[in-house]
């Protein structure tokens, strides 16, 4: 097997490319979730209107509707029309208004909608004030029917991950379920003799393994099915065992086994099984090690895996940048790339590296910006560092000393 390190940027393109491609087909598994339940979930056909939306012309103020044309006359109210009724005078003629509240359907004749705040009314009389009467014109402050879609017209697509918003469109349509793919499948393997499950008390020179549980959080936060497998000894034939069971899933992921340690074995035992490599590792740091690729599944069909460092940090920044889109593309959504923002340094940070780099980091949002500071850390190792962040600032390989109020990329957690 000949080795392929890539710099971030490419094997972020090509993770990107897999993921594209594995959310243009879809898994076939889906199932309906009722509509309170749905959030967080992948959205698998398309949501169409039942009816005009909205079914009527809408009026988006309190106010009066009228006639544009009478706009800068003394009018007499003759009615009024509220939210859920329709109004049953005659047609709103010359020199003539209707009190109108936001939601309400507009009177037939009407042409316009003029808010409260800008009329004087006197008895049932009311006229528009000098300064605003010019302004009026046909449409305005009214939403026509139809206007937000049309009877049949598709207003939620597959693949849209249904949050408050969507959910909210769902509603209006009046689907009390809605058809959601199922989560993807996806194996968990830790690897390491000096692992020991969580509930053990570690020996001198032995930890907890913590992987485990964070790759699961993760997969679960991005709508997937986590199956952790037992630990992976290092081992040939323990490695093998558990990446033969684990390659039965969509997704398989490893942490650790993968740098080039005498007893770093997942990438032999990989290659072994006749595995295809699209990339031995990334010019990064941390997570240079990290390994993309898929295997043949027993029933010769392909497995997606990734081989993560296992160091914390590491498997985390990882996850992010590489396993979360891919994850997404197999469970069909159509945003799939990792989220980045842009925020202002708070402090000075040393550039210089030659590699990319992802440092721990606490994401401040205030009225007057966005701002970032790294957090003091002592390596991928340190889990307790990468808990009192919330993402990870971004410093470019080569990149010179940053300065206090620099702009810099961050990638969001």
């Amino acid at each position: 097997m000949s080795g392929t390190v890539l710099t971030f940027e490419q094997a972020l393109s090509m993770v990107l490319e897999h993921a594209r491609d594995a959310a243009a087909q879809p898994s076939q598994r889906v199932e309906d979730v009722l509509l309170e339940s749905a959030a967080g979930r992948v959205l698998a056909e398309a949501v169409m209107a039942d009816r005009d939306q909205p079914p009527f012309d809408r009026s988006t103020r309190d106010g009066f509707a009228i006639r544009a044309a009478d706009a800068e006359r003394t009018l007499r109210v003759v009615g009024l029309v509220r939210a859920g009724e329709a109004w049953s005078g005659a047609a709103v003629s010359e020199g003539e208004a209707v009190e109108i509240m936001t939601g309400a359907a507009l009177p037939e004749g009407a042409d316009a909608v003029v808010m409260i705040e800008h009329v004087a009314v006197e008895g049932d009389s009311m006229r528009l004030n000098d300064d605003r009467a010019g302004a009026v014109q046909a449409g305005m402050n009214i939403v026509p029917r139809g206007a937000e879609a049309r009877e049949g017209a598709g207003v939620l697509r597959a693949g849209t991950v249904l949050r408050a918003a969507e959910i909210a469109v769902a509603a209006s349509c009046g689907r009390v379920t809605l058809p959601v793919t199922a989560g993807a499948a996806v194996a968990i393997v830790s690897t390491g003799d000096e692992l020991v499950e969580v509930e053990e008390m570690p020996g001198p020179l032995q930890i907890r393994n913590s992987n485990n549980y964070a790759l699961a959080a993760l997969v679960r936060g991005e709508g997937g099915e986590a199956r952790t497998l037992p630990l992976a000894r290092d081992t040939m034939e323990d490695v093998r065992e558990k990446i033969m069971a684990g390659r039965e899933a969509e997704l398989l992921v490893l942490s650790g086994g993968v740098s080039m340690g005498k007893y770093d074995l997942v990438e032999a035992v990989l290659a072994e099984l006749g595995a295809e490599f699209f990339f031995t590792g990334v010019w990064m740091q941390p997570g240079k090690p990290v390994v993309f690729g898929r295997v043949p599944r027993a029933d010769g069909e392909w497995t997606y895996f990734f081989g993560l460092p296992g160091n914390p940090v590491s498997t985390q920044v990882t996850f992010a940048l590489f396993v979360a889109p891919l994850l997404r593309g197999l469970m069909g959504r159509r945003e799939v790339g990792p989220r980045f923002m842009e925020a202002r340094l708070s402090d000075d940070v040393k550039g210089g590296a030659k590699v990319t780099r992802f440092l721990p980091a606490e994401v401040t949002s205030a009225w007057d910006g966005v701002t970032v500071s790294v957090v003091g850390w002592h390596g991928s190792g340190d889990v307790a560092a990468n808990a009192r962040g919330n993402g990870y600032v971004v410093l470019p390989a080569g990149g010179e000393e940053l300065n206090a109020g620099n702009a810099v990329r961050v990638l969001l957690r």
